[in-house]
């Protein structure tokens, strides 16, 4: 088991950019996958990207080209760089680290797109 904690948030104009990074307590170097989800009051937690321990990427649709993920295992840190944000990111992002079928989850970090 890993505490991850999500840091970065914030209020954002649109066409803004943000970078959210996840901190883990424990080495993330073999944890196969890591990932960022977000979720909507009254709406399901929805996949954002995900990247696994041998770097390879992937993106839900509407983020991809504007999102990035990457993770630096000597910093047991993730990272999701957000740019050209719309409103509808608008979210609380959270972090997950998942391991076979355990899946560990940071508390949380709101992102606001607003002007």
């Amino acid at each position: 088991q890993v505490q991850l904690v999500e840091s970065g948030g914030g209020l954002v104009q649109p066409g803004g950019s943000l970078r959210l990074s996840c901190a883990a307590s424990g080495n993330i170097f073999s944890i196969p996958l890591m990932a960022w989800y977000r979720q909507v009051p009254g709406k399901l937690r929805e996949f954002v990207a995900t990247i696994t321990s041998g770097g390879r990427t992937n993106y839900q649709g509407s983020v991809k080209g504007r999102f990035t993920i990457s993770r630096d295992n000597a910093k047991n840190t993730v990272y999701l760089q957000m740019n050209s944000l719309k409103p509808e990111d608008t979210a609380v992002y959270y972090c997950a680290a998942r391991s076979g079928s355990v899946i560990d989850w940071g508390p949380g970090t709101q992102v606001t797109v607003s002007s």
